[in-house]
């Protein structure tokens, strides 16, 4: 395997991570959740949900710029030379890293404060709130995916 080759697989891997979770949490396991627990259960496994998939996300999320860097540098003399496409995928992952951050720092110890009170409106409307930004999040990673898949020219 050639060094290009183990970090594009590292890279593929860390997206596939990142993207296909929230693909899942948002299509499959939210609708199943609300469908079949109550408030305070609900609240109770998407604190453990985060917890779990944070553990995958967090190095998901360092590894991409490392991965992808070293791409660029192997593949491209400079950014300069690199075609849009890769300037787009490195705007679309700080925007995506900013979003997950929001949730990670600021949103989830909010719902860990309203579960630990048993405050389940308040938990709720956070829950509410980490569901709309991993949904734009989600829009934004699959956008990216579909624009490094075509990698359009212009």
């Amino acid at each position: 395997m050639t060094a290009h080759a183990a970090l594009y697989t590292l890279h593929l891997l860390a997206a596939l991570i990142w993207v296909g979770g929230m693909f899942f949490a948002w299509m499959i396991l939210r609708p199943a959740a609300v469908a079949t627990l109550e408030a305070p259960a609900r609240l109770k496994l998407w604190l453990e949900v985060f917890r779990r998939f944070f553990q995958w996300v967090w190095p998901a999320v360092l590894v991409l710029p490392f991965t992808g860097v070293g791409m660029l540098h192997m593949t491209f003399a400079s950014m300069e030379t690199a075609p849009r496409y890769v300037h787009m995928m490195i705007g679309l992952y700080v925007a995506m890293l900013a979003l997950f951050l929001r949730v990670s720092a600021l949103l989830l110890p909010q719902l860990r404060a309203a579960v630990s009170a048993e405050n389940w409106p308040e938990g709720g409307a956070v829950l509410g709130r980490i569901r709309r930004v991993v949904g734009f999040n989600l829009l934004i990673g699959m956008a990216l995916v579909t624009i490094v898949a075509i990698r359009p020219s212009f």
